[in-house]
């Protein structure tokens, strides 16, 4: 840790100059941290100046190169930047332009050709990847398309589902309503019955003259009815016999007084049922 302090401690001096040093609180992991920052800077701080030294090495030998080329050019065609007219000046420009724009590393054919080349191939290649692009732009164009159909379309089916719900919420409610009311009219039909049969029980009404046993005497009278009709059609058959028959017509005589015994005494029940049921007094349904 020492050690690290040590080479932590120029670094920040020099890091800050003149300016004071922050106070900083000396562990473990805070020394660990400056120690790390202070080799990166010291290895990004060799970096540069190597690259700094690369730079002014290519500059000087661009610089000879140059002095070369103008003294040759002096020398053997008496030619000199001074002397040359503004439009070969213009076009030595130019081509130094050129020569930067494709980063070669002189203006001869030999370094502008295969730059040119260079360039060429990608531009090619940006016209394959636009027309990909391109084509990929014209599916999801499609896609977005179809996905704002289907969502109109949708929300087209919530509206109406909506709007269907509101009616059936309404039908509902009407159903819940008729309920009720139908619940609360049979519990006062319920009632009404109630006391209908304790006032008819206490006026001394027989229990057979009650709808129920009406109901059944009036079920017994209709299987009878049932059960005698084949011995009446059966009888018709044997109405143009000779009185040798006498016997069976003397059982189907006796058939038909039980039988009119039989109405005689349900239809004096129900008379007697009308005339003992005295009429209930009305009561307004709540």
């Amino acid at each position: 840790m020492e050690e690290k302090l040590k080479r932590v401690a120029p670094w920040l001096k020099k890091s800050f100059g003149d300016q004071p040093i922050p106070s900083f609180e000396a562990d473990t992991r805070t020394i660990d941290i400056l120690y790390e920052l202070a080799e990166c800077n010291e290895s990004r701080d060799g970096d540069v100046s190597l690259l700094i030294e690369d730079t002014n090495q290519k500059a000087a030998e661009y610089e000879s190169d140059g002095s070369y080329l103008q003294d040759l050019l002096t020398e053997s065609l008496n030619l000199s930047f001074s002397s040359l007219s503004k439009m070969s000046t213009s076009y030595l420009n130019n081509l130094v332009d050129v020569a930067l724009a494709l980063e070669t590393k002189d203006t001869s054919l030999a370094s502008f050709i295969p730059a040119i080349n260079d360039l060429t191939s990608d531009l090619h290649a940006a016209e394959s990847k636009n027309k990909d692009m391109e084509f990929e732009l014209s599916n999801l164009r499609k896609k977005l398309t179809s996905a704002l159909v289907l969502e109109k379309r949708l929300q087209d089916d919530i509206v109406k589902t909506e709007e269907l719900l509101v009616v059936e919420k309404a039908k509902a409610e009407s159903r819940t309503q008729n309920m009720k009311f139908l619940k609360d009219k049979s519990e006062d039909m319920k009632s009404r019955i109630e006391a209908s049969e304790k006032q008819l029980s206490a006026s001394g009404l027989e229990a057979s003259l009650t709808h129920a046993s009406l109901v059944k005497l009036s079920e017994k009278l209709a299987e009878i009815k049932k059960e005698t009709a084949p011995l009446e059609k059966k009888l018709e058959s044997y109405l143009d016999l000779p009185p040798s028959c006498s016997l069976a017509k003397v059982k189907i005589e006796e058939a038909k007084r039980e039988l009119a015994a039989l109405e005689e005494e349900f239809s004096a029940k129900v008379d007697m049922a009308v005339l003992s049921v005295p009429l209930p007094t009305k009561r307004p349904f709540i």
